[in-house]
């Protein structure tokens, strides 16, 4: 499958990861904003809080690998904030969190690294090994593309790919379906790559 590169993605994101042996990462289409390559979505204290990392120059038309993170505002900061309050008491905090603070705390210039970097540490977590390509090129359709579709503005339920597996989460009475994949690692821990298989849909995308 190809795919865009996404910032601490979705359950959904690693449910299509996990039906394909190979994944091609999209290294040379445009910065979309307001889209998942920027953003996550985790549950602090009975809400919903989306964290987005700012970038130089999004407004205009950069590409991917050149988009370079706005270290001027303190994001990292506030992101940590965020993520250890909704899971510094949650089961697997302790054993996980010092993976993505490192990371975050390392600062790196570009977007497309930050994620490359972050979905490398989720996918050894999940103790899923995949095969992880990129594209030499931008191809306007390609088979089984996978680019774009799992996005804010779009339901999950049309993509064909997840479906909500409940687990205890920390806040509130109703499951709060397909946030980052921090929920689910910082929640269950090792039983999260059960979870996902879980989670997958046997559908394929229509």
């Amino acid at each position: 499958m190809t795919i865009d590169l996404q910032y601490l993605p979705s359950i959904e994101y690693f449910c299509a990861i996990l039906k394909n042996d190979e994944i091609i990462i999209e290294a040379h289409e445009y910065f979309e904003k307001q889209s998942y390559r920027n953003r996550c979505r985790i549950q602090t204290t009975n809400k919903i809080d989306t964290l987005t990392v700012p970038v130089q120059n999004g407004n205009k038309k950069v590409l991917i690998r050149d988009l370079k993170i706005d270290y001027s505002q303190d994001w990292t900061r506030r992101h940590w904030g965020a993520i250890h309050s909704g899971y510094g008491k949650s089961p697997f905090f302790e054993f996980y969190s010092e993976y993505f603070k490192k990371m975050l705390d390392k600062k790196p210039d570009f977007l497309f690294d930050l994620n490359l970097e972050l979905l490398t540490i989720c996918l050894k977590l999940l103790r899923l090994e995949k095969k992880i390509i990129f594209t030499e090129y931008y191809q306007k359709n390609v088979e089984n593309d996978y680019r774009g579709l799992i996005h804010p503005k779009r339901n999950h339920d049309s993509n064909n790919l997840y479906q909500s597996s409940i687990y205890r989460q920390n806040f509130g009475n109703e499951f709060e379906p397909n946030l980052s994949i921090l929920d689910l690692l910082f929640c269950q821990g090792n039983q999260s790559l059960s979870v996902l298989k879980e989670s997958l849909k046997i559908e394929q995308i229509n």
